[in-house]
């Protein structure tokens, strides 16, 4: 009986290891069969998420990491402002102290 207990959003996402968010929108796209209790709360059978879990694993493990030179590109890209707007405050400071 024990195996028939339908299984929570918090659940499936610590079995997948992604987030609760993730989990329903597994569900919303059709991707986990999931069902609704009283109309409002999602519930999941442990078969078909563990049938999920061999095809999302695989595909998780085929998704290639980030290299180093792409995180920091990426990093500079979305501070580049910031860096700049720091630079420049020093390069002022120094001109300023300078004068001093």
């Amino acid at each position: 009986m024990s195996d028939d207990k339908l299984l929570t959003i918090r659940d499936v996402s610590l079995l997948l290891g992604v987030s609760e968010k993730e989990v329903v929108d597994l569900s919303e796209s059709g991707r986990i069969p999931a069902y609704k209790v009283g109309g409002v709360y999602l519930r999941f059978k442990r078969q078909q998420v563990e049938e999920f879990m061999k095809t999302f694993s695989s595909k998780r493990a085929a998704v290639q990491k980030d290299t180093l030179l792409a995180r920091a590109y990426d990093f500079f890209y979305f501070h580049d402002f910031y860096i700049l707007s720091m630079l420049l405050i020093i390069l002022l400071l120094v001109v300023i102290l300078k004068g001093y």
